[in-house]
């Protein structure tokens, strides 16, 4: 196990601020931000927008040498410190700016150049969810639609003009599902789905890192 330079690890961490339902948990996250900080060289912050459980899962497999954790961001703040009073280590406490938002933390001992080529290629598309903004027209044709005759009331449901033709299911005029700009609702991002269009978009980016005692911003 690698141990740190300048380790601040026996001062003690207030959690005063946060409510006691759920104090176990975050003690437990403090404890293993910690516990992480030991055995790698670098820390990084990341951000992304719209959180994608799925695309998240994949980038944990991609980085399986690492280590992700994302959490309550202020008791994030709190585990790197907040102030160099704080601190677990020499200037960790300045990642903590950037723990606000959609933020976690990236601990690996891979060439710090290595990860911020990673992050800069690394883009995953998936499906958007309802509340996001649609990026581009989708309108699909009038004419047989790929489905099974099962689908026909489902898709009625959801505001398609189908409808049975000869045992195949068939848009009766072209239909818009969504146009740049509008927000999608919930019914349109289902009939995206079925139709398999990944308008959304997984790309985290690097706000900083830290390393044995030195901080650098990546913004």
């Amino acid at each position: 196990v690698r141990k740190m330079p300048k380790s601040k690890r026996n001062k003690q961490v207030s959690l005063t601020k946060t409510k006691k339902q759920g104090r176990a948990g975050k003690e437990a996250l403090v404890q293993t931000i910690h516990d992480t900080l030991e055995k790698y060289d670098h820390v990084y912050v990341f951000s992304f927008d719209n959180m994608r459980t799925a695309a998240l899962k994949d980038l944990r497999s991609t980085l399986k040498e690492d280590r992700l954790i994302i959490g309550k961001q202020t008791v994030m703040q709190i585990a790197v410190g907040r102030s160099p009073e704080e601190e677990p280590q020499e200037n960790l406490h300045k990642v903590s700016q950037h723990l606000s938002g959609s933020s976690g933390l990236l601990f690996s001992s891979k060439p710090k150049q290595d990860i911020i080529d990673f992050f800069a290629s690394y883009q995953e598309s998936d499906f958007v969810t309802s509340g996001e903004t649609a990026d581009e027209d989708v309108v699909i044709p009038a004419g047989p639609i790929p489905f099974q005759h099962t689908m026909v009331n489902q898709l009625r449901k959801l505001g398609m003009p189908v409808m049975l033709k000869n045992a195949v299911v068939v848009c009766e005029q072209s239909h818009t599902v969504c146009t740049k700009g509008a927000v999608i609702s919930p019914e349109q991002a289902k009939i995206l789905k079925l139709f398999g269009k990944r308008l959304g978009e997984f790309k985290p980016s690097l706000k900083c890192v830290w390393h044995d005692g030195s901080y650098e911003e990546l913004v």
